[in-house]
């Protein structure tokens, strides 16, 4: 079995039906900006996942073994065009447009795993 960090984490989308479905489209295979997946890459995410339900957004993110989260999360906001597009996707999201992904995903508290 290989071995991995995983992450969960949550960010609320603005309450509208149009930029929830625009939302959807932006992350819809192909359309995510080649740079955005090369960079989580770099950093050492090497899976991720985000679903829906309404406009609650959950993410779950596989990390390399050694990940140090708050040290990749400050690479990944230098790397090219991340900021140009955390800026693109706030106009869906209840956050503001110069916040990073760090500041707008939060990472959630494992509660139960099974044995």
């Amino acid at each position: 079995m290989t071995e991995y960090k995983r992450y969960c984490k949550t960010l609320t989308l603005k309450n509208d039906p149009e930029l929830i479905e625009a939302y959807k489209k932006v992350h819809a295979p192909g359309a995510i900006w080649p740079e955005i997946t090369k960079g989580m890459k770099e950093v050492g995410i090497l899976d991720m996942e985000i679903y829906i339900l309404g406009n609650q957004l959950f993410m779950i993110m596989d990390t390399i073994v050694d990940f140090d989260h708050d040290l990749a999360m400050h690479d990944l906001a230098k790397k090219p065009r991340q900021s140009e597009w955390e800026a693109y996707v706030s106009k869906f999201q209840n956050t503001s447009e110069d916040a990073s992904a760090d500041e707008k995903w939060q990472l959630m508290e494992r509660i139960y795993k099974m044995d």
